[in-house]
């Protein structure tokens, strides 16, 4: 919701810490993180996020205010520590603190704490990774340089912000004047893109997924011609794809011509029944992509963005590169400035200054993870190929 992100902008202006919750976190995930994280202050959304944060207060000493978005939820009679969003905001009226807060920000430096965010862990004890505005300003610095993006630009925002992938991404969007369209429920989300008709939106490959489905589910269903016509046209999108563009080749005339007619027709009217008719480019990252849907997206002319990266990283690490040859199964070619090699089992290790600090009060943990010569052990096997990086698998196993 866009009171998030009034909220971390707002911490941000002040130098505070923004600490995102997943909203499905658990009670005992949430107080694990409040206590380790020695959290003031606590905002919730919904009425079960409300009653979650109400139960674990007493249980959590350094907790002093909840601040509760949503005015329909009821807030308990004996929580005298609550207030709605709305009077939280009332308190900065007539700037009673602005010496404090222009104090803070000619302290602010590029070396504070942002974020930290927790790990999910699975793979052992939530560990919160540090992420600094020096991360940050870099980060932008290096995507602006390979992605075209501009103050046209209109992003969908639906993973959660408490994903590095859709905060960084939203964040950069920002920086670049694009428009940002907060989608409210999640499944709400292919009617937004047709009211929003996004240029821009990140996704994980399980929303491509579905959408491959939907398609595939709309030919079954049409008329003998519909369907043929569909096929066709997406066939000829495949070769002209994967054959030529993908290989930074010309098409043949015929081909071409082709592929041109069908993308003013059947293919434009399949992607403006998606809601996606302006498409600019759709990053997409945090699991394998399958090469069957990741066909599917270039032939429907929908330019997908197959990156990787981590929490740890600050998202992107690598990712495809316009104008450059693109290798079905490959997650694109390094960010500038981010250094690579492989380590034992083909372990990437990572080098740059995206890459995290470490994980808040756990020194252990961070010499575990970030070797005495600066290199992050990112758990991930994998290679380069041709300037580009294939994944092979999980190191340190999930379950």
């Amino acid at each position: 919701c866009i009171q998030y992100l009034y909220t971390d902008f707002g911490a941000y202006g002040v130098r505070v810490r923004a600490v995102p919750f997943y909203a499905t976190s658990s009670e005992q995930q949430i107080q694990y993180m409040i206590q380790d994280a020695s959290v003031r202050f606590l905002f919730v959304g919904e009425q079960e996020q409300y009653d979650k944060a109400h139960r674990v207060i007493a249980l959590c000493p350094t907790l002093e205010r909840v601040i509760v978005y949503d005015p329909s939820v009821r807030i308990s009679s004996n929580d005298p520590n609550a207030l709605y969003f709305s009077d939280f905001i009332k308190l900065g009226e007539n700037l009673p603190r602005q010496s404090e807060v222009e104090k803070l920000w000619a302290e602010a430096s590029d070396d504070d704490i942002c974020d930290i965010l927790y790990t999910s862990g699975t793979t052992g004890e939530s560990k919160g990774v540090m992420l600094t505005y020096g991360q940050y300003r870099e980060g932008f610095r290096v995507n602006d340089a390979v992605l075209p993006l501009s103050e046209d630009d209109v992003f969908l925002n639906f993973l959660p912000y408490t994903h590095i992938f859709e905060r960084a991404w939203c964040y950069l969007g920002l920086t670049e004047g694009a428009l940002q369209c907060i989608n409210l429920r999640p499944a709400d989300v292919q009617r937004s893109m047709q009211e929003v008709h996004p240029t821009c939106m990140c996704a994980v490959p399980r929303f491509w997924e579905k959408v491959y489905q939907a398609v595939l589910e709309k030919m079954e269903n049409g008329s003998f011609m519909e369907r043929k016509l569909i096929r066709e046209a997406l066939e000829v999108g495949k070769r002209y794809w994967v054959n030529y563009k993908s290989k930074g080749k010309n098409a043949p005339m015929g081909l071409s011509l082709q592929y041109k007619l069908y993308d003013k027709t059947i293919i434009k009217l399949l992607r403006k029944t998606l809601g996606l008719e302006r498409a600019n480019f759709f990053p997409t990252a945090g699991a394998a992509v399958s090469p069957e849907v990741e066909v599917f997206a270039h032939a429907a002319g929908i330019n997908m963005v197959v990156g990787y990266g981590l929490t740890e990283s600050l998202a992107t690490v690598s990712c495809d590169i316009p104008g450059k040859p693109v290798t079905i199964g490959s997650v694109g070619r390094l960010i500038d400035k981010i250094e690579i090699k492989f380590g034992e089992n083909d372990e990437i290790l990572l080098r740059g200054k995206t890459i995290t600090p470490g994980y808040y009060k756990k020194d252990s943990q961070t010499k575990e993870a970030i070797d005495a010569d600066g290199w992050f052990h990112t758990g991930d096997a994998g290679y380069m190929k041709n300037g580009e990086l294939f994944l092979r698998e999980r190191i340190k196993d999930l379950f």
